[in-house]
């Protein structure tokens, strides 16, 4: 008789996707809903806590439904119930904990909590066959930049983190510095295709010869310089601006970003001997950054294997929740009721 399909649905409330998926046995993929709130943020330059948990509040159920819908799954058919606990906006975490407490006591289902950073990870190796280990897993996104020593989908020990602003945020702060909209990765990654990298010679910092944590403040503080004036007493320079100054200006940024995620990814690479590096998170989606990576595993004597999310699983999603939770099932790793969230994970 052969094996009963394992139907996790995962639920991710961290940020501002509301999210709900059925994935079977950690790889198939029967639904993916994502709610999107970022029309509601946009004239705030960024995520606006209570205005995402509020939203959370109202699509939650409709987009869990709607997963199941298309999943054609009924509550008979999950074998647990997965939510990203951690990290994240604790009043948005909170929704989507509730819901899942709440469905797996009702459907007496398992529950299981899941490391959104950790997910965003499973998102690079879901359809990978042959998953050569260790890993280095590399996590770019609006919140977070972190380098991971990854054994296993479910070992995975933090040896590198971003210290002040992530990768993600500085380039949404950069995007309001330059007047383009908002969310900030996908304007300027379409602005520095014009753009000359080389144009203004902003930092790379690397804090130090050994180091594998990240500083990107510095970095947004030199583009606000150069628009302001070190004084920034004067009129930002931006209105008046070419859109070709405005092009080399986000390439120059775009450009120091991804020199200090490839210098530290190879320290890292170094550091375990990885055979391969995983790649997610939203920032991930990055085009420059995705060819930039593969040119270094093209040219390493390590880490030949580039494993890289898809650009659908870049941003928030449950697609990884679900995914992730598989493994957890496998090994008996449940929660219980008394699951809280966690803002830092």
């Amino acid at each position: 008789m052969p094996e009963k399909t394992i139907n996790i649905l995962g639920i991710e409330t961290s940020c501002d996707e509301t999210a709900a998926a059925v994935v079977a046995d950690g790889k198939t993929v029967k639904s993916s809903i994502v709610t999107s709130q970022a029309k509601l943020h946009e004239k705030y330059g960024g995520v606006v806590p209570e205005i995402a948990s509020r939203a959370h509040i109202e699509n939650i159920y409709p987009v869990i439904t709607e997963a199941l819908k298309t999943a054609n799954v009924t509550k008979d058919d999950i074998s647990a119930i997965a939510v990203a606990n951690q990290p994240g906006l604790a009043v948005a975490l909170v929704v989507g904990v509730t819901a899942a407490k709440t469905l797996s006591m009702t459907w007496n289902k398992p529950l299981i909590a899941v490391n959104h950073l950790h997910a965003h990870l499973q998102s690079a190796m879901i359809a990978e066959q042959d998953l050569q280990l260790p890993a280095i897993a590399l996590i770019v996104s609006g919140g977070h930049t972190c380098l991971y020593d990854c054994e296993s989908p479910l070992e995975l020990k933090l040896i590198g983190r971003c210290i002040d602003d992530a990768a993600g945020e500085a380039f949404d702060k950069v995007a309001t510095i330059l007047r383009l909209p908002y969310p900030g990765g996908p304007s300027i990654e379409n602005a520095a295709k014009t753009g000359n990298p080389h144009a203004i010679a902003f930092p790379r910092s690397m804090l130090g010869a050994d180091s594998l944590d990240f500083s990107f403040s510095g970095l947004k503080t030199a583009v606000l310089y150069h628009c302001r004036g070190q004084e920034m007493k004067g009129q930002s320079k931006v209105d008046s601006m070419s859109k070709q100054e405005i092009a080399d200006i986000a390439a120059s940024f775009q450009s120091a970003v991804i020199d200090v995620l490839i210098e530290k990814t190879q320290r890292a690479i170094d550091s375990v001997r990885a055979k391969t590096v995983l790649l997610g998170g939203g920032v991930a989606a990055n085009s420059s950054l995705r060819a930039a990576l593969a040119k270094m595993c093209e040219s390493y004597t390590l880490a030949k294997k580039l494993l890289v999310a898809p650009k659908a699983y870049c941003t928030d999603n449950a697609v990884m929740v679900a995914s992730l939770a598989y493994h957890k099932y496998k090994a008996g790793l449940f929660a219980d009721l008394t699951l809280e969230p966690k803002a830092n994970g």
